[in-house]
């Protein structure tokens, strides 16, 4: 009986080791973008610059004539229509634009964009007047660490911290309102914008403007209860295994 007991013990000792090993890095191994306690976040910004067209951006591209008086069809034909020319940027930032065909567009902002049109189509049209928008401005929101992400779609200028954490569904039960980080540029170099929306006194945080292909982190509350049961079971179900034929064998 006694040398049972000891078995039985040594057994809950390696499942105890076996677990322990697992431990930290295994309940925190999908955490995202950590940093630091003494990282230096980027400021806060109350101007944001305009957005920089960029290669594999999408373009809605509306062409006017006498200053708006007369809409052109650029397809050749009808007077008085609208038409909507959508076009990708390509991989050298070039846009090919009707009557124009290949034009350099990246590296500028949608006012500069516009005015380099106007001054090119003026050798085909009176006062032309360009409308120019990206469509496939999109954010990346992750509301409760890593495990729930949202890819969004935005078209304003005016697009804020607060919208696109309501479109992504709000911040989850566990997620941190205090404790959010948004990624900005290149990812090998971004800046980081760290923000806590927790109390009313913050509530400027949350006017924040976004930028297409940011990338917006909710840090969640560690649940190490869970996934510590959740990390050990199977060595629970090993040990129950081998205890029961332990059991079986030392009856005989």
């Amino acid at each position: 009986m006694i040398l049972k007991n000891r078995f039985f013990f040594r057994l809950i000792w390696i499942v105890l080791a076996v677990s322990l090993l697992t431990s930290c890095r295994s309940l925190t191994s999908n955490r995202m973008f950590e940093t630091g306690s003494d990282y230096d976040y980027t400021k806060f910004k109350v101007s944001e610059k305009e957005y920089i067209i960029q290669p594999f951006d999408k373009l809605d591209i509306k062409i006017y004539t006498n200053k708006g008086d007369r809409l052109i069809d650029v397809k050749g034909g009808g007077k008085n229509q609208v038409k909507t020319i959508e076009y990708a940027v390509e991989f050298d930032g070039q846009v090919k634009v009707p009557i124009l065909g290949r034009t350099k567009l990246d590296g500028l902002t949608i006012r500069q964009a516009e005015k380099k049109l106007e001054d090119k189509y003026k050798e085909y049209f009176k006062d032309p007047f360009v409308f120019l928008e990206v469509t496939n401005k999109r954010v990346i929101v992750f509301s409760s660490g890593s495990s729930s992400g949202n890819v969004i779609m935005f078209s304003s200028d005016n697009y804020t911290l607060v919208e696109a954490l309501a479109q992504a569904g709000g911040i989850a039960d566990f997620g941190k309102a205090y404790n959010i980080k948004l990624l900005r540029g290149d990812l090998n170099h971004p800046e980081i914008f760290y923000f806590n929306i927790r109390k009313m006194k913050d509530i400027n945080d949350i006017n924040f403007k976004i930028q297409s292909n940011d990338i917006i982190y909710v840090e969640d509350k560690p649940r190490y209860a869970a996934k510590t049961l959740q990390e050990i079971t199977p060595y629970l179900t090993l040990f129950t295994s081998v205890f029961t034929v332990y059991l079986l064998i030392t009856r005989f």
